[in-house]
């Protein structure tokens, strides 16, 4: 969480010394009594002659303790109308429990009777001490030492026994061993014991961290003992706090208990990790020896961090309790709580990350770094792309619960969301993307960008179908555990993962989709299946509305093109069509296969004939490759081809193999293999069937009637028994012992040739 609270403790208790204002306002009139002492020099020297007297001096006890003591070195009674002068004044009060060792002094004080005045002509010092052994000791004994006394100094001070009010326009400065301060006009009422420093407030501390305090009024009540400073502006290193108006309470031992500030509260950090809250009010508790308890920040408040990577927020309210040292130890955010971090300058997938919540609870280490935060109540957690393609892209995570992990910089690292995990992901004109899981961890990089969103426990992911896209339908997946990474947009899946996309449906061991191409990685026990298929009559190796089946050891699906490529013991089958091959591509817009055999392993496929008796026989085709496409209804083996069937072997360089139509014979009924209609084998091609053996450069083989037509080489057919015949031409049937040769245009049948019947 972006908030390092300063000390503000030192900078509110540093106003507290303004609080010396109202005993100096006691000293000038409840324990001086100067107007006392002044009465009785007209009865001493006469009312209608001026006098004098040298070293003048008057006290006053109580209980056997002296209450004060004035001595002047001169005293100087005018008879017109009473006036009375002291020259050089010094006056020590004790207090009332001996308890006080404060000293007043003054050059030239000046008594009007009639008008009730006692006036400073010039400067007053007074010094202000505590003395807790003064009882303990002889009367106005001096104390052993003086720690820390007060000092003040001003200049044309009135006071009017009349209204018991005392005043001056002139400057008053006070210095105490940590502070020091100044005001321009002190009004003291006795009557309500009231102090008001009436313009340009300054107080400077320095207790370890100078802090100046600037304000444009103040006033200083007794009961209760209270500090009310307005426009106030307090700097501390690198700190600042304003406010409107600030109300410093004190107890009987005049520590400070409370400190509130109204009014466009706005506190700020600079340095290496800047900071600013705002609120209408701020309130701090104290505890003993001027330690922060508590500081409320309340009316509605706005907090943030203004570096690189800045964190801000808004919350009803927000609680910091502090511990030892005055430093903040947990944070509490209340109503309607939102803390958004915007993007760094620097990495990859920079998003606007908001956190919302009923409420949040951080806790703080070293006063400074937020380690660990988690909400209550409602939470949702929105990040936005600061760039790139998914930019305009909002991802909404709900939870029933956040848990956030800082880094030393207070940016987010981890942010936890469990249980009850729902993901959706909006973008213009596109439909909503949904995850649901038990637990979610989202982590960020040092950068602020996010690295990876980690999803467990019943993972579900739904994407429907864009409206009128020519892709398949709906995608969906499941698994123990899914992954996103933004760097690839990728969705990783284990534990028994299953992927949908359309009608395609892939389970493995491990799942890799992309969610922005669709496409698809499988590894491990790879099986897919294509469903929602239409029936095509005019095709054959897949022409059905049945499912086809495709397992290998690995898979790399690509959405746009419709094309899987499997590796890895490759199968494919739909019904009893069967493909086999270590490496196989299948196209399910177009149903073909392109498939590849290695030196240890060839393709290799099943087919049947029917001959003109309706018996139907299994041909096995292997080679080094196959080529297929349903529409053409052709399987171009090369490399190698071996055609075998129970009493027919054919090897050529490549073979194609045309197949019946699906709809036009019994593969459709039946569920067999697909039906053999004829072949066009090439390059070295050699028959061996019913113990004759026939070689030629190209054959035309026709399943329906037996019949090999063989050319090239020039063709030859070779007996055992009978012997050898060429020609340009050589057409035989199986089992069947005629050789029609055809040669420069002329053709004779020969029957030299021995058929096993």
């Amino acid at each position: 969480m972006p908030i390092s609270i300063p000390r503000l403790r030192i900078w509110f208790a540093a106003l507290a010394v303004a609080v010396i204002l109202v005993v100096a306002g006691f000293y000038f009139y409840a324990r001086l009594r100067m107007r006392q002492a002044l009465k009785e020099i007209p009865q001493k020297l006469g009312v209608e002659i001026q006098q004098s007297t040298e070293g003048f001096s008057l006290s006053k006890s109580e209980g056997g303790r002296t209450l004060f003591t004035i001595r002047a070195s001169k005293a100087v009674q005018y008879k017109l109308g009473g006036r009375a002068e002291l020259k050089g004044v010094d006056i020590i009060v004790y207090g009332r429990k001996a308890n006080r060792f404060d000293q007043i002094h003054g050059s030239d004080f000046d008594y009007d009777p009639q008008a009730g005045t006692i006036s400073a002509k010039g400067e007053v010092q007074i010094d202000l001490e505590g003395n807790e052994e003064g009882p303990l000791l002889p009367d106005q004994a001096l104390p052993k030492e003086l720690k820390n006394p007060i000092h003040l100094k001003t200049s044309g001070l009135v006071f009017n026994q009349k209204t018991g009010i005392a005043h001056t326009d002139n400057p008053i400065e006070f210095r105490i061993a940590s502070a020091s301060g100044s005001a321009v006009g002190v009004t003291y009422d006795s009557h309500s014991n009231q102090l008001t420093l009436e313009s340009n407030v300054n107080i400077n501390t320095d207790n370890g961290s100078p802090t100046v305090i600037h304000a444009a009024h103040g006033v200083v009540t007794k009961d209760p003992r209270e500090l009310h400073l307005s426009g106030v502006h307090v700097e501390q290193t690198a700190r600042k706090l304003d406010a409107d108006s600030v109300l410093v309470s004190f107890n009987d031992q005049n520590d400070v208990s409370h400190v509130a500030a109204f009014g466009n509260v706005r506190l700020s950090g600079e340095g290496r990790e800047p900071f600013e809250v705002q609120a209408p009010r701020a309130d701090l508790q104290m505890g003993p020896k001027n330690q922060v308890r508590m500081a409320v920040f309340s009316g509605g408040v706005q907090f943030g961090d203004r570096g690189a990577n800045p964190i801000s927020g808004v919350a009803g309210k927000l609680t910091a309790n502090f511990g030892e040292g005055n430093r903040v130890r947990t944070i509490y955010a209340t109503d309607n709580v939102k803390l958004m971090q915007q993007p760094g300058d620097k990495g990859k997938n920079q998003q606007s990350v908001e956190l919302a919540a009923d409420a949040l609870n951080a806790t703080v280490k070293n006063g400074r770094q937020v380690e660990f935060m988690e909400t209550s109540g409602a939470a949702r957690m929105t990040m936005t792309p600061a760039s790139g393609p998914d930019r305009g892209e909002r991802t909404v995570i709900t939870a029933g619960q956040f848990h956030a992990d800082f880094d030393a910089r207070n940016r987010l690292k981890l942010v936890r969301g469990e249980p009850d995990v729902r993901v959706v992901s909006s973008s213009p004109g596109q439909p909503d993307r949904t995850s649901m899981s038990r637990t979610l961890d989202v982590q960020f990089a040092p950068g602020g960008g996010v690295t990876s969103i980690v999803q467990e426990g019943n993972f579900e992911y739904h994407e429907p179908q864009v409206p009128g896209a020519k892709q398949p339908g709906a995608r969906a997946a499941y698994a123990d555990k899914a992954r996103y990474t933004p760097d690839d947009d990728t969705l990783t899946l284990t534990g028994s993962p299953r992927f949908i996309d359309g009608g395609m449906t892939i389970t493995a061991r491990s799942l890799r989709v992309n969610r922005r191409t669709g496409d698809a990685f499988a590894q491990g026990d790879v099986k897919t299946t294509y469903s929602e298929l239409r029936q095509q009559p005019n095709g054959a190796l897949f022409a059905t509305a049945d499912p086809v089946h495709v397992t290998a050891s690995a898979m790399n699906a690509q959405r746009q093109s419709g094309i899987a490529r499997y590796t890895g013991g490759a199968r494919i089958w739909q019904g009893a069509n069967i493909v086999e091959a270590p490496t196989l591509e299948f196209n399910r817009d177009q149903r073909s296969v392109v498939a590849q055999g290695t030196a240890t392993q060839a393709v290799s496929s099943v087919f049947v004939q029917v001959d003109k008796s309706g018996k139907t026989t299994p041909v096995v085709v292997t080679a080094a490759s196959l080529n297929y496409v349903d529409a053409e209804r052709r399987a171009r083996f090369s490399g190698g081809v071996l055609a075998k069937g129970p009493d027919l072997m054919i090897t050529a360089g490549h073979v194609d193999v045309y197949l019946h139509p699906a709809s036009t014979r019994g593969a459709l009924a039946s569920g067999g293999p697909s039906q053999l209609e004829r072949m066009v084998a090439e390059n070295r091609v050699v028959i061996q069937e019913a113990g004759r053996r026939a070689t030629g450069e190209k054959l035309v083989y026709t399943a329906s009637d037996g019949k090999f037509v063989l050319t090239g080489g020039p063709p030859t057919v070779t007996d055992p028994d009978r012997g050898t015949l060429r020609g340009d031409s050589l057409t035989f049937y199986s089992h069947d012992d005629r050789v029609v040769v055809e040669s420069n245009g002329s053709s004779r049948t020969v029957t030299r040739t021995r058929v096993k019947r």
